[in-house]
């Protein structure tokens, strides 16, 4: 795989939206999700993650920022789940987890099995970092699923109208596949699986978005790539070492091809026995 390294660092060293900081961000996003659309996405994002961590296993799970007050992990078999919060004066649900930055994670190296993102990146200043701990953290063969906005669906005319205004969550910085799949690839993870959701358009009307509750069924197997949003499931490689002979047997192959040099005596011993 061909990586623009000049890009990545330009891409590193420039904010990722426009939302402003994190925590200002993180609180619009949670209020944003008590609305009527956020409602409705938020019921099928937990169902969505609720049936893939059924299929994921270990004893330590994480996840990063919490958008709502339901438990969006209670049918994770993980023997022990936690949630980190935001350090923030004013917040919607308090909880009584521990507090963080996803950029610089409380948390020992190699200890967690599966972590979870819900939209987290497209709201940090540092994208990069936040995979790089996530990362650190997590054991070889662990996890992470990622809840995320897709730049190229039926919500693109909204973003591009109403992102530059700063509201959430129009501003942050909606990240294609094919970006995730190189940002993940450069920090040894492994894709398992993609899956696109919620094709009906960003209304606050209950009744209409009733109504088109069909795009949805249709949406996923007539235009699956236009979905408003995706989950994108990951999972970090064992890195294996590389078995490297011993010296002595390169010297030995020297001595044997170079011409004129007195064959070892051992060697002439056998041949002497064989003729």
């Amino acid at each position: 795989m061909k990586i623009n390294w000049k890009k990545r660092k330009r891409d590193e060293g420039k904010p990722f939206n426009r939302c402003g900081d994190l925590i200002e961000a993180w609180n619009q996003l949670q209020a944003w999700y008590q609305t009527r659309l956020g409602i409705t996405l938020a019921e099928q994002e937990q169902a969505l993650l609720s049936a893939t961590l059924t299929n994921l296993f270990g004893y330590q799970l994480l996840q990063v920022g919490r958008l709502t007050g339901d438990d969006w992990l209670s049918n994770s078999r993980v023997s022990q789940c936690n949630v980190m919060d935001f350090p923030a004066k004013d917040q919607l649900m308090k909880t009584a987890s521990f507090q963080g930055l996803p950029e610089f994670l409380p948390i020992q190296t190699a200890c967690m099995d599966v972590i979870v993102l819900p939209h987290v990146l497209e709201f940090s200043q540092q994208p990069h970092a936040v995979l790089r701990e996530v990362e650190r953290v997590l054991i070889p063969e662990g996890h992470v699923a990622m809840l995320l906005f897709n730049p190229f669906s039926l919500w693109t005319p909204w973003r591009l109208s109403l992102g530059w205004r700063r509201k959430v969550p129009w501003c942050g910085r909606f990240m294609s596949t094919t970006r995730m799949k190189d940002w993940l690839a450069l920090l040894g993870f492994e894709i398992v699986s993609i899956q696109n959701y919620f094709y009906r358009p960003p209304l606050q009307q209950t009744a209409i978005m009733q109504r088109l509750s069909l795009l949805d069924r249709a949406g996923g197997r007539l235009w699956p790539i236009f979905g408003a949003a995706k989950l994108v499931v990951a999972k970090k490689r064992l890195v294996t070492l590389t078995p490297i002979g011993p010296r002595w047997s390169r010297r030995k192959a020297r001595i044997r091809t170079q011409p004129g040099l007195a064959e070892p005596f051992q060697r002439k011993q056998k041949r002497n026995t064989h003729t």
